[in-house]
């Protein structure tokens, strides 16, 4: 039987990079993309079909935004659950479902689901508040994690030793064991409605020391053949369990041991995928696309060896965005930039990243590097 995606309206809510960048996925098949995002001047508003600007923890606004739409997706998870739940029974196909962007909204719940589940992770402790956190000082060291709201580095913090403990948050959160690891790996993992499944390539991620941010991404991950495939079943194994349709993101870490254990999941396109756009035959924003439009999965293997650079604004500069260093980086082959459309620069906003592409992975270090240096964004 024949479908006719280009007939169904596709809404999703989040106007930020990962939806622009899903956009310009969609516009390769005619689909009518429709945008919510509390802020007016949203990356995605001049490339949606329709952008309604709207807080997508409202539930009003989420439920008269997805009436509209056939199907309705996420670029970011801090959204209004109840009103997907409600769409949902009204026929609506939501994807990822409403129940599983609940799960993982909270990391406890998140956290106790791999624990249900047979999927390694971490030993963990739930805490209520900050006295909870202090009667656990024997389990240091810990990571404590905010349960809900946490984003890009916040509500995340190290509690090394009993001096820290002053500092947890007095808020429903975990304390998660400080693991020794020897590399930290993401493996995205998509599923459609008929429930194929396609797994990429592990990539390796390096944090910014401060930031708490991916700051180099590197594909394939400088790992055996074997902890691969090993990590590709795992992230395979978390989204058959959850069910779900659409995109994950699988974070894991590599232990000294070789053990691998799932950090945290993602349910939409994420900053380990970026890459992608070049350097796989599927991106990451077309196989979200094709898992929550019904559509057959695309080949997720790699075309060459590739690095991602993230594009944050330069400490010290706010104000309207200059690209440093923009000319001698395009000159470069195999150098790909990504500008989200955003205006105004602050201190480690994401502005953007560098795709690089080369023949041998020993190659992109250094290229990496030296492009991270080459391109700044200033005001």
């Amino acid at each position: 039987m024949q479908k006719n995606y280009q007939q169904q309206t596709l809404g999703i809510l989040g106007g930020g990079q990962l939806g622009r960048m899903l956009i310009q996925s969609a516009i390769d098949y005619n689909l009518e993309v429709h945008i919510l995002d509390p802020d007016p001047n949203a990356p995605c508003k001049y490339l949606s079909n329709n952008f309604v600007n709207g807080d997508l923890k409202d539930f009003d606004a989420v439920y008269n935004f997805g009436k509209n739409c056939d199907v309705i997706s996420i670029e970011i998870e801090h959204v209004n659950t109840e009103a997907l739940l409600r769409l949902e029974e009204e026929g609506k196909k939501v994807f990822p479902q409403p129940h599983i962007i609940a799960l993982i909204q909270d990391k406890r719940s998140q956290k106790q689901f791999y624990l249900d589940q047979g999927i390694p992770t971490s030993p963990f402790i739930l805490t209520e508040n900050k006295e909870e956190v202090k009667r656990n000082a024997e389990f240091l060291p810990a990571v404590n994690k905010l349960g809900k709201e946490g984003y890009d580095g916040r509500g995340v913090q190290m509690m090394r030793n009993a001096d820290d403990l002053e500092k947890a948050f007095d808020a429903p959160g975990l304390l998660e064991k400080l693991i020794d690891f020897d590399k930290e790996l993401a493996v995205i993992v998509s599923r459609n409605e008929a429930g194929e499944v396609k797994s990429f390539p592990s990539v390796e991620c390096a944090f910014h020391p401060e930031h708490n941010l991916v700051e180099f991404l590197f594909s394939p991950a400088n790992i055996s053949p074997e902890v691969d495939a090993k990590a590709r079943e795992l992230a395979e194994e978390v989204i058959q369990k959850l069910d779900m349709v659409g995109l994950l993101a699988v974070e894991m870490f590599l232990t000294k041991d070789g053990e691998l254990l799932v950090n945290e999941i993602a349910p939409r396109p994420h900053n380990s995928g970026h890459h992608t756009i070049e350097a796989n035959y599927t991106s990451q924003f077309e196989q979200h696309l094709r898992s929550i439009m019904g559509m057959p999965l695309g080949d997720t293997a790699l075309l060459c060896p590739a690095a991602m650079v993230n594009l944050l604004g330069e400490d010290g500069f706010t104000g309207e965005a200059i690209v440093e260093g923009m000319d001698e980086a395009l000159k470069e082959k195999g150098v790909y930039l990504h500008l989200y459309g955003k205006k105004i620069t602050k201190p480690f906003r994401k502005m953007g990243h560098v795709t690089i592409l080369a023949d041998e992975p020993s190659q992109l270090k250094e290229k990496a590097e030296r492009i991270k240096e080459l391109i700044k964004i200033k005001a």
